[in-house]
């Protein structure tokens, strides 16, 4: 493809994608397929030759279209949100078109620096501690998601920690992936420990006392207490300040995990929940649940970075180069796993710059507002009732039915392609989850699916 045909076609695909954002809203918001339903519409084997680029366009539409839940419709009120901003796309665009291998400042300078400065510049816009600032001990870098923050948290823990038989504590309702850190580092199953949850479902901290003193009696090591700040089922929050006095006491390594809740920190009145984060090891959010940048980006800090360094650098002769022998460069291969990675950063600085800060907390408070009301409209019902505290912008609620009512309600509304919701279990009961964050949703949009709800409850 030559310059000039790239430059058409490019068009084609942005003209492609605008007129999707415009019509996003009309489309089902869950694919309606069956399973194998898109293979069924692939040829067998990959072409011999080139195929015409509009052929490609118009296959997007035939092929992919129905197979697609649109996670950026507004009535998407599933999972979490994962906002693709116009500004986020041009700079992933940017990203794969300089094909960038930043896994040494010296294999492009402006990578590690440009990474570097927008995670100083949301230590500020968070009201983050200053231990976390590139300048100090610490620093900042973008991982594909919490998961892998989450794993090299327990790699950089398990550096640091005397040897012996090490344990990983974290909440009943945490996220899977601190379990799947722990098979995948090679702790073993046994090593980990769920900790008791109180009536808000956040993690007990005399719960978590108890059993890091049982542990250490019967001579085992507190590795790592992953607390969450906004829990996938609930938005749970872990109180931080007792928690890390826990972890102090036994110099295990605190690592927090606020992927989905992190973002509402640019708000100064939504910052409470992160109290006792300057006694923190390690933090984690994702820009690319709410805060209009596209998957994958994950900010990842530590309080002292030289504990993963330690862990993860392994430096073969061929990576050696005289800006990393100079140690005043940042490689950031040596804060992930994988060697290689992408100009992420990009993405994030198009989005901080052409929206401002003022606009991003605009769009946290707003959304703050619907699932507030949505909540109001839940409590009013005499069908339905709330099933846990309401934080932020998800709400949890269920029909006073019981399980199999909420399953064929969310079964049935899911089906029709009007709105998508996913459920959790609280206190062994089926819940509803109504998580607003898409960049488009509106107040009608969360009152015609209220609507919706109700009406299928009526059947």
């Amino acid at each position: 493809m030559s310059p000039d045909e790239f430059r058409k076609h490019g068009h084609a695909v942005i003209e492609w994608l605008a007129a999707y954002m415009e019509g996003v809203e009309n489309y089902p918001v869950a694919s309606q397929l069956s399973p194998g339903d898109v293979r069924a519409r692939l040829p067998e084997h990959a072409p011999e030759h080139g195929e015409p680029f509009a052929d490609i366009i118009e296959d997007l539409d035939d092929i992919i279209m129905p197979g697609i839940t649109h996670w950026q419709s507004p009535n998407f009120f599933a999972y979490f949100p994962a906002n693709a901003s116009p500004p986020a796309i041009l700079g992933e665009l940017v990203s794969a078109g300089l094909g960038v291998q930043g896994m040494l400042w010296a294999t492009s300078p402006a990578c590690t620096e440009l990474e570097t400065h927008m995670l100083d510049w949301l230590v500020d816009l968070m009201g983050l501690p200053e231990e976390f600032r590139s300048s100090g001990p610490g620093g900042g870098v973008i991982q594909d998601s919490a998961s892998s923050a989450a794993l090299c948290a327990l790699v950089a823990a398990r550096h640091r920690a005397s040897p012996g038989d090490l344990k990983v504590y974290t909440s009943s309702h945490a996220h899977s992936s601190i379990e799947k850190a722990v098979r995948i580092a090679g702790f073993g199953d046994d090593a980990l420990r769920l900790v008791d949850v109180d009536d808000d479902f956040a993690l007990r901290p005399d719960a978590l006392a108890a059993g890091l003193a049982s542990d250490v009696a019967a001579g085992a090591t507190p590795c790592l207490v992953a607390a969450t700040s906004g829990t996938a089922s609930s938005m749970a929050f872990d109180p931080l300040r007792p928690v890390a006095d826990i972890c102090r006491r036994h110099d295990a390594w605190l690592h927090v995990d606020a992927a989905m809740a992190g973002s509402a920190a640019i708000c100064t009145e939504h910052r409470g929940f992160l109290d006792g984060l300057d006694l923190a090891d390690s933090f984690c959010f994702n820009p690319h649940k709410w805060l209009l940048t596209n998957f994958d980006c994950d900010c990842f800090y530590v309080a002292d970075r030289t504990a993963l360094i330690d862990a993860l650098s392994v430096l073969p002769e061929y990576l050696r180069n005289q800006a990393s022998d100079s140690k005043e460069v940042i490689d950031y291969r040596d804060w992930q796993v994988p060697l290689g990675r992408r100009f992420r950063s990009l993405k994030l600085w198009f989005v901080l710059r052409s929206y401002g800060a003022e606009e991003l907390r605009a769009m946290i408070r707003r959304h703050v507002e619907l699932a507030s009301s949505f909540a109001s409209w839940v409590e009013a019902s005499d069908d339905f009732e709330l099933c846990a505290p309401v934080h932020l912008n998800l709400v949890c609620f269920r029909h006073r039915g019981g399980d199999e009512v909420n399953h064929e309600l969310q079964e049935h509304l899911n089906s029709s392609g009007k709105l998508y919701l996913t459920h959790t279990k609280l206190n062994d009961r089926t819940v509803l989850r109504m998580s607003i964050g898409q960049a488009r949703t509106e107040l009608r949009h969360v009152a015609a699916a209220w609507e919706q709800i109700q009406a299928a409850a009526r059947g």
